[in-house]
């Protein structure tokens, strides 16, 4: 016998999950509905591969010199680095270039898959992720950026959710580079006072103004007493950042007198006046920023033009993290409260999220290839579906299960089941050694509908016993005691053997129809 002391421990890995069937067929569900969506907008799919050459997945990684920072890698046995791909997007650009003669310009696909990430897990934060993608490459215009928002906007709602109860959310790259550089944050010198900036306007939503604002300045404190370097800006930088994160309350009028009073036409009223044009009135006079307010204005003129206004916005607090962004970026947020670990009621937030990277598929070819995609955190989604709508507790439904109660009864049993899934009804055979009582406790636990029952006596008669488990459970609360319960036998009758997949047919339609 071997030592058990040298035994495996049975655990999983930190940051990562295992999934049941429920959990696999919500997501396969949620999946189609997804898909359906991508398709009638006409976008294909298209499959990359789990691992790719490191230095293909973009510069955003960490160095070669070391690049298990963030990524999982390992040596091929060229000493090729080679890496669990982080995302989708890095490897669509790397299949785009290498096929980009054949592909159709501009190139519209979509794909679902697993994504690693060697990052610290914590709650809700896992290693290996599912995520969904649609992109479109080739396509240098904002219509292409208004169409993946809008398709986006299609896609939560036909997964379940309702409008109002999410907002897609678009922003500028470029509005954003303006605005550093009127900060005076331009330059190679403050890419890390940029990236805290960055990391500072992202928790927005989360901390709101004032913690924004001291992580812009000299730091903030949280709760648990850590503090947070700040990026050290001084007050007119905190005020150039703010009015451009801050922009929807300037507009809605929070601070709108102060501002106007500042603007170059004196203008003191602003009315009628959108987030779009309050962006042009106060940053206009950066070339950069220019650019992208145009950028959005066109995207805000297609969204309402189709009709999706009231569920894609102009947004200048979302801030995509990842460095290949060059234009507009979006976010997918959840507006309904959800508890948290500590049982306080917050904002879900973002289910997913993208942006323009025309810089992405030209590090392969030496040129700007214009692309724009987005990608739906499937798991997060998942989770935000099962929070607003908790599943009932009872789980789908299992196969049919046909007992075998002897050993000469195996080949009849066997014959029903063929039977039974010939004619399209999901069963299987008992395939364990136990007697009739594990048997019935075996096809409780896979919540079968009903099982088919045939000993000896029966094999005689040409007869089976069917036991509907569903209305046996229903009546089990009506009979007094287990010994009455076992003597009244519910929901269990008798058929010819040759009827057996006609009337488990009848039955599994009676329950479907919720008829006793």
């Amino acid at each position: 016998m071997a030592d058990p002391t040298n035994r495996p421990k049975a655990r999983l890995p930190r940051g990562f999950a295992d999934r049941t069937a429920a959990d696999i067929r919500t997501v396969d569900a949620m999946l189609a509905r997804i898909r359906a969506v991508y398709e009638r907008y006409g976008f294909e799919p298209v499959e990359t591969p789990l691992i790719e050459y490191t230095d293909a997945l973009g510069k955003f990684l960490p160095d070669l010199d070391r690049p298990n920072e963030g990524v999982f890698s390992f040596k091929d046995d060229d000493e090729s680095w080679l890496s669990l791909r982080y995302d989708l997007t890095a490897p669509l650009a790397r299949y785009v270039a290498e096929n980009f003669e054949r592909l159709p310009k501009p190139y519209r696909s979509y794909r679902a898959g697993w994504v690693f990430r060697n990052e610290k897990p914590g709650p809700g934060r896992f290693r290996q992720f599912m995520q969904f993608d649609a992109d479109t490459v080739g396509a240098a215009s904002p219509a292409a950026d208004a169409e993946m928002c809008m398709m986006m906007a299609d896609a939560i709602e036909a997964v379940g959710l309702k409008r109002g109860q999410y907002a897609i959310k678009v922003n500028s790259r470029r509005v954003l580079d303006g605005v550093m550089e009127l900060a005076g944050l331009s330059g190679d010198e403050n890419s890390s006072r940029r990236l805290t900036v960055l990391r500072a306007i992202d928790k927005f939503d989360r901390l709101g103004v004032e913690g924004v604002r001291l992580l812009l300045g000299e730091g903030r404190k949280d709760e648990s007493g850590d503090f947070t370097k700040g990026a050290g800006l001084a007050g007119d930088q905190i005020g150039t950042i703010f009015r451009f994160v801050n922009a929807r309350a300037f507009v809605d009028g929070a601070q709108m007198v102060a501002e106007s009073r500042a603007a170059p036409n004196g203008d003191a009223t602003h009315k009628g006046m959108d987030i779009v044009g309050f962006l042009d009135m106060v940053f206009g006079r950066n070339e950069t920023a220019a650019k992208g307010i145009a950028e959005l204005r066109t995207i805000a003129d297609l969204v309402r033009a189709a009709g999706y206004a009231d569920r894609v916005e102009i947004d200048p607090s979302v801030v995509r993290g990842l460095e290949y962004y060059t234009g507009a970026v979006f976010e997918a947020q959840l507006l309904f409260d959800v508890p948290n670990e500590r049982g306080e009621n917050v904002v879900f937030g973002s289910v997913g999220g993208g942006g323009r990277y025309d810089g992405l598929v030209g590090r392969f070819r030496g040129e700007d290839v214009p692309a724009t995609g987005f990608s739906i955190g499937v798991s997060r989604l998942a989770s935000a579906l099962k929070a607003l709508a908790p599943p009932a507790d009872a789980q789908a439904t299992g196969p049919v299960v046909v007992l075998v109660m002897d050993q000469p009864g195996l080949v009849e049993a066997q014959r029903m089941v063929g039977d039974l899934r010939r004619a399209g009804v999901t069963a299987e055979m008992y395939l364990g050694s136990a007697g009739m009582k594990a048997q019935m406790k075996y096809a409780d636990r896979r919540n079968a509908p009903c099982v088919v029952i045939q000993g000896s006596d029966e094999r005689v008669r040409g007869v089976v016993q069917l036991k509907d488990l569903a209305l046996g459970k229903e009546l089990a609360g009506s009979v007094g005691d287990h010994a009455a319960y076992a003597a009244a036998r519910p929901g269990q009758f008798e058929v010819a053997a040759a009827d057996v997949v006609a009337e488990v047919k009848a039955l599994l339609e009676r329950q479907a129809a919720g008829v006793s």
